[in-house]
């Protein structure tokens, strides 16, 4: 794996290889009498098993700690976010009190287990103990201290049991288990703590899960997971551990290979036809463009499946990278240090199969190797064809307010699928533009007409199987973070998940929505990519979008949000500071409060009869009507304003309930040609401010007054 990624120059090479398993033998698992802990390992690294519906037929569903005041779709509380610390119920159980987390009859099967936590006031905590009762048993198949079974390796290591990112503090990693957990007739999750744990987690110990499970119909025969099992079972499960480490490609055989190259023309396109019944198993292109970013975007690959268009999707979100180049490695897709970009999805046809690569940008991209390869395969009544669907809201507003009902959230529809299918992943490539975190929402995901969720989360990073929207670099075979450049600050974040047993099938329609919740007021590129298979006849909601797709990138939030500017302002902050007998100066760049340029000279950190002197330019000696750009917030200071040394505001309260920019004019001030001072004394602060005596300073904009 690795860790450490650079981008790379504007040459592409976009590889997909595929681990063969030819397609006229039965899937391991999937059609095999009896579930069993070895079927599912099998199960989890054949990437044909979710080509076809699966047999037997199954639902997966989620429980998590979500908020249980999220009752009702479009509520007031349907936004609520103290997703952490809620339980099914409290059970006492030999004199100890069990949290229930799971509880659901089978016959089925855990198949993913992801969870984070901290202790009374945020301190690290990972002593609870995990028990998992199996079939009503009295005592417990597995049972250990949560952190260890999860990713401390008690039941597997990695990539099966892991913690991301490990550039992250362990504190703040997203914690999760891939290793499957069937049972025959019932599965009950409990947690205990000596810790105090309260609904929401105010006070006590917080506990973020979900927990993803396969229910089987009622005749299905499964063998229910024990630990001798396991052990027993130790060559299946280092087998998928290598598999699942190297994301392994071989197996490539004797395939057919059709060529696409050629220079791509604004506005044109290239393509291929695959006659036969046959599966396409590999695509590999290289590009060349003047501007590689754009090029990644404005390029598109769009695939038709037996008369059907079914695939319409930039190229870089397709292959997961998003329109920067960020080496990673899934099971599904990688990006090498070597150029090369993989994607590994099977995609079965029954007569034809077209392939075109079409250039929707402003200047040619030139395909300087394109290879398609294909298999055999056996279409038939459960056989289904491959989909992929990319939206995007450009410029999209947030509006987080804490105070308001909704909390400033609101739901976007990814896609919503008619159809028989199954759900299999998703990329959310994003720009952010303020200085705070963009994705508190949860997903939620409706199947087959449900009026209530049955997968609704705890956030967007814990979807992506991290945690505390860490910004750290991670992959592992189901879930990356190939950048998290703009997690925290404005930037580029692209995050994927990709589903093997998780992957949710659907008989009649399955509905995506992600909850868009940032924690700033401002404006925000929004772009996922999803993915799922479905019999012919399936319809979806995501048509293609040219417009979008074709739209400049962003390469600075100023591509988003226009900054405001004041005419003739001297800009806070480009002022250099002369003068500092305490705290510390930064530049602070928020778009959401408005400030000219989007920038404030920021002063934190200062305690009283602190100075702060800045130095500015006057062209001409006068006398000068002059106005201070300001910032008044709750924890901002009372101060003095003086000009050249001269006090023009004995006193100015900046305390405000909210940020906001404001303006101040000083008494007639006489300037110099030349060089000019503003001097800034910490007095105190409002009796109900917080005590940090912060100052800001957005600009200076002097007029000379007429005699």
């Amino acid at each position: 794996m690795n860790n450490k990624k650079t981008l790379i120059g504007s040459w592409i090479v976009l590889t997909a290889f595929y681990a063969v398993h030819i397609m006229t033998s039965p899937a391991p698992g999937a059609e095999s009498e009896t579930i069993t802990f070895e079927s599912l390992m099998e199960e989890m690294v054949n990437r044909d098993c979710i080509t076809q519906l699966p047999k037997p037929t199954y639902t997966c569903r989620q429980f998590s700690s979500y908020d249980r005041n999220s009752t009702q779709p479009g509520s007031p509380t349907w936004w609520a976010n103290s997703d952490r610390s809620y339980f099914i119920r409290i059970e006492e159980t030999n004199g100890r009190k069990e949290h229930v987390l799971m509880d659901t009859a089978g016959p089925g099967a855990v198949v993913r287990f992801w969870a984070t936590w901290h202790g009374p006031g945020g301190g690290e905590f990972s002593n609870g103990t995990l028990r998992v009762y199996l079939d009503g048993k009295a005592e417990p198949a597995i049972e250990g201290p949560m952190a260890g079974l999860i990713s401390g390796g008690l039941l597997a290591g990695e990539p099966l049991s892991q913690g991301v990112s490990p550039e992250t503090a362990y504190r703040h990693q997203g914690h999760n288990l891939y290793l499957p957990i069937p049972y025959a007739r019932h599965c009950k999750i409990t947690y205990e703590t000596k810790s105090f744990i309260d609904k929401g987690a105010r006070k006590g110990e917080a506990l973020y899960y979900q927990i993803n499970y396969r229910t089987y119909q009622p005749e299905t025969k499964v063998e229910s997971f024990t630990m001798k099992g396991l052990k027993k079972a130790n060559s299946i499960v280092n087998k998928v551990q290598r598999m699942l480490s190297q994301n392994e490609r071989s197996g490539l055989g004797n395939l057919k290979e059709d060529s696409l190259e050629g220079s791509i023309l604004p506005s044109k396109q290239i393509s291929i036809t695959i006659n036969g019944q046959k599966a396409i198993r590999s695509l590999q292109f290289r590009l060349k463009a003047d501007d590689l970013p754009q090029a990644l975007r404005s390029t598109i690959i769009k695939m038709v499946f037996d008369g059907t268009n079914t695939v319409w999707c930039p190229i870089g979100d397709f292959f997961g990278t998003g329109y920067h180049i960020r080496p990673h490695s899934t099971w599904y897709t990688n990006v090498s240090n070597d150029n090369t970009l993989s994607c590994y999805w099977i995609m079965p046809f029954q007569k034809k199969a077209k392939i075109h690569i079409l250039n929707l940008g402003s200047k040619p991209v030139e395909l300087t190797l394109g290879k398609v390869l294909s298999g055999p395969c056996d279409w038939n009544n459960r056989s289904c064809h491959f989909h992929a669907a990319w939206k995007q809201w450009t410029g999209i507003e947030t509006q987080s307010n804490d105070k308001s009902k909704d909390h400033g959230a609101f739901d976007l529809n990814w896609i919503t699928v008619k159809g028989q299918g199954t759900y299999v992943g998703d990329v959310l490539t994003l720009f952010n533009t303020a200085n705070t975190w963009w994705g508190e929402g949860d997903e939620k995901i409706y199947v087959d007409g449900e009026s209530f969720p049955s997968h609704i989360g705890t956030g967007t990073e814990d979807y992506y199987g991290y945690a505390w929207c860490k910004p750290n670099f991670f992959e592992s075979a189901f879930h990356a973070q190939p950048s998290g450049d703009g997690n925290l600050v404005p930037g580029f974040t692209v995050n994927s998940r990709y589903r093997s047993l998780d992957a949710i099938p659907f008989q009649k329609s399955i509905r995506f929505d992600m909850e868009l919740w940032h924690w700033a007021k401002t404006k925000m590129n929004y772009a996922p990519a999803t993915f799922w298979y479905a019999r012919p006849g399936a319809t979806w909601d995501v048509k293609p979008d040219p417009k979008e797709a074709k739209r400049p990138i962003p390469r600075a939030l100023e591509n988003i949000i226009k900054p405001r500017r004041v005419k003739n302002a001297i800009e806070g902050e480009t002022l250099p500071v002369t003068v500092k007998s305490g705290g510390t100066t930064e530049i602070q760049n928020i778009p959401s409060f408005r400030w000219s340029n989007n920038r404030q000279l920021w002063w934190r950190n200062a305690k009283i009869q602190d100075n702060l002197t800045v130095e500015f330019t006057i062209e001409e000696t006068g006398d000068y009507d002059v106005t201070l750009g300001i910032t008044k917030a709750v924890d901002y200071g009372i101060v003095r304003i003086s000009v050249n040394s001269e006090t023009k505001i004995d006193s100015l309260d900046l305390y405000n309930q909210s940020v906001i920019a404001a303006e101040v004019k000083l008494p007639t001030c006489r300037l110099r040609r030349g060089k000019n001072q503003l001097q800034v004394t910490i007095l105190g602060a409002n009796p109900s401010a917080v005590k940090s005596h912060m100052f800001g300073l957005d600009y200076i904009l002097a007029g000379k007054r007429n005699k």
